[in-house]
């Protein structure tokens, strides 16, 4: 796979300049599949908004810990390359998070590594979320849907504080 797979930054990312650099001039690549993840303005059946969101992570650590699952990926899906680009810092409603891409010959293997990577990111990897409402500050948990998405993959996580 190609070099420079994580990048951690607090800057915004531009997704077509990572698709492409992604893709380069690979004959092999027959799919590029990506996510997007937003911070939202409010959780659903919550009347009330998040005014922000704010990611701290151990730099060194948190590249490590994604470039693994990215490894992981590659052993479970025949997939050519993959880019996960997280941003840190605060961050305000409807600014984007995380770009997770991923390349391959075919369109399914890029389907699932896409989302296994994503499901693997929500509960694996070393990032701590504070989410500020007009009712102050929260420390967000990881939900017991991510660990369960994780187990679909044969990954028990048990992460969930409820």
């Amino acid at each position: 796979m190609a070099q420079d797979v994580v990048s951690i930054q607090t800057a915004d990312f531009d997704v077509a300049r990572e698709l492409e650099r992604l893709r380069g001039r690979d004959g092999r690549v027959g799919a590029v599949c990506c996510f997007i993840g937003t911070v939202r303005d409010r959780h659903p059946g919550d009347p009330g908004s998040i005014a922000s969101l704010e990611l701290e992570h151990y730099p060194g650590m948190t590249e490590k810990s994604i470039e693994a699952m990215v490894a992981e990926a590659g052993r479970r899906f025949e997939i050519l390359a993959a880019r996960v680009v997280h941003r840190v810092g605060l961050l305000q409603p409807m600014d984007p998070v995380v770009l997770v891409a991923v390349t391959s010959p075919h369109r399914r293997e890029s389907f699932q590594a896409c989302e296994f990577l994503m499901d693997y990111l929500k509960t694996q990897a070393p990032f701590w979320k504070k989410e500020r409402t007009a009712a102050g500050a929260i420390w967000v948990d990881a939900r017991v849907s991510d660990d369960e998405a994780l187990a679909r993959w044969g990954i028990r996580a048990g992460n969930a504080s409820n």
